[in-house]
């Protein structure tokens, strides 16, 4: 699959600030960057660092009165739909180095305040057939519509309500609670609506992460991801150390190729 990639961050400061941009396409094996280009209008050189776990890049600028970004990029996704509900679990103490910090509770994964409610709610199940069923309750049990700002996953949860950063949020600390984990990551994929900035999870199950979207609205071969972390301070398309007015944000994503159906019983 190929996608088109525009995007345009367009804001005010009253007055000067630092800011961290995350809006680059990672390069990786399981999606290759045809082309790109970003650019930001500012009086300030533009310093890039790697994002988290060296995928991906952030870009630290100076903006004053206003910044604005344009990025467009031309992306080949190669990565397999996966049938995942047979897949078995991975023991914790199994698992491999990189993957164990994401086990742990963060700030938006109050995933310790759930251990409860997973062990009873989805007794008898592991690995992929337990990753389905934490999909499938979130996608079942949280409304897609703006919640009133509280936090993270616990929020989301008693709100029953949220759009996407907080259903990745809920099913990564349903993960962790479970045993399984799991990361939050920023995307670009076509069919969000409205189309934005989209956030996912990423469950690793039988010695992978496989992406997987609680909204429903992406899948996982039609995801060009931009950043990895722990919850969505790691993957925030932009940080500011200050304050801003939005003046014009603008997200589009098309498919280059013809959209292909997916195989039966894939988790997406």
């Amino acid at each position: 699959m190929r996608l088109s990639i525009e995007a345009v961050l367009d804001y005010g400061f009253p007055a000067p600030a630092d800011v961290l941009l995350q809006i680059e396409v990672a390069a990786q094996g399981d999606q290759l960057l045809e082309a790109q280009l970003l650019t930001i209008e500012s009086d300030h050189p533009i310093r890039a660092v790697a994002g988290e776990e060296g995928i991906g890049q952030r870009c630290w600028a100076r903006a004053e009165h206003r910044l604005v970004a344009r990025y467009a990029a031309t992306v080949s996704i190669d990565r397999p739909l996966v049938r995942i509900d047979d897949l078995p679990a991975t023991p914790a103490a199994r698992l491999p180095a990189a993957a164990i910090q994401y086990l742990f509770p963060s700030r938006y994964c109050e995933s310790d305040r759930f251990e409860n409610f997973v062990r009873r709610t989805f007794a008898g199940l592991s690995g992929g057939a337990l990753a389905v069923a934490l999909v499938d309750w979130v996608r079942t049990n949280v409304e897609y519509a703006p919640a009133p700002p509280g936090g993270g996953a616990l929020h989301t949860f008693a709100e029953r309500r949220g759009v996407c950063r907080d259903y990745a949020h809920l099913l990564v600390a349903l993960a962790r609670a479970a045993e399984i984990p799991a990361l939050c990551v920023s995307v670009y994929a076509p069919g969000v609506d409205p189309p934005d900035f989209h956030a996912v999870a990423e469950l690793w199950l039988d010695g992978a992460w496989h992406l997987l979207d609680a909204t429903g609205m992406a899948r996982a071969d039609e995801m060009a991801r931009v950043g990895v972390g722990r919850d969505a301070t790691d993957i925030a398309f932009m940080t500011i150390f200050g304050t801003a007015d939005l003046w014009e944000q603008r997200v589009r994503v098309l498919r280059l190729d013809q959209e292909r159906a997916p195989p039966s019983g894939v988790v997406m």
